[in-house]
């Protein structure tokens, strides 16, 4: 292990930029923090950089003699660590993800909360789906927030980026994947037409729901009954209750 010591080491000043997209994009890489998260990189087989370790940690890490591990002083891990209470190992990946493929695909449409945007793919994790699309309008997947959020499911899943969520969404309809829009204005969830095995469900943005080009894509426009007052639902929780049943 190399113990770093300075602020201006070059390596801290890049960890310390991973913070913001423009310093992920820069250098293809992202960084999770916490003992599970770590665990949960090194055992998935993406590319793990490095691997930091503040000073005295006190927790014992089996790393593999192949990733490069760095000590830290507390200050140095702490200016690098985006947490208030830093658990004191870090794990610099690289940005590359394998891609959304498979039956059980979940396509995000603008959601823009970022723990929305995490608490959605731990939950598509749990419900056993196999990836998710998303839109450009979408938070970061890889910022620190979304990232906490997943708790670990990042690295299970596959993700893609299509320049255009709509031709993506065509694409595969034509293969003959149903495309369900969960929209206010739809048809009953629960009535909801045959769904074919391979399917694409589509979460819209928080605000503004599915864009108008991806309904017109949709085979099949969904809402959940509204028995109460509420007229709405929360993203995250909306897609959690139509994933699980979908799969069920």
């Amino acid at each position: 292990m190399e113990t770093i010591t300075s602020l201006k080491n070059t390596k801290v000043q890049a960890w310390k930029s991973l913070k913001d997209k423009k310093g992920r994009e820069m250098h293809h890489a992202f960084l999770v923090e916490g003992p599970k998260m770590v665990r949960e990189a090194l055992a998935s087989g993406m590319m793990v950089k490095a691997v930091l370790l503040r000073e005295n940690l006190g927790v014992s890490f089996d790393l593999p003699a192949a990733i490069p591990a760095f000590v830290l002083p507390e200050h140095i891990f702490s200016s690098i660590s985006d947490t208030k209470t830093p658990q004191g190992i870090a794990a610099v990946m690289d940005l590359e993800t394998k891609p959304a493929d498979g039956p059980r695909l979940l396509a995000l449409d603008g959601v823009q909360d970022p723990g929305n945007v995490g608490t959605i793919i731990r939950t598509a994790d749990a419900a056993g789906f196999n990836g998710i699309l998303f839109s450009r309008e979408c938070a970061d997947l890889f910022s620190p927030k979304v990232l906490r959020a997943t708790m670990g499911s990042i690295f299970r899943l596959g993700f893609s980026f299509p320049p255009s969520l709509q031709e993506s969404l065509e694409a595969l309809k034509k293969k003959g994947c149903s495309v369900l829009s969960s929209q206010l204005d739809g048809e009953p969830f629960y009535e909801r037409d045959k769904v074919s095995p391979s399917f694409v469900l589509v979460i819209g943005n928080e605000g503004n729901g599915v864009s108008d080009e991806v309904k017109a894509v949709a085979t099949h426009h969904l809402c959940l009954p509204m028995r109460g007052g509420a007229e709405s639902l929360n993203a995250a929780v909306a897609a959690g209750i139509m994933m699980y049943d979908l799969t069920r």
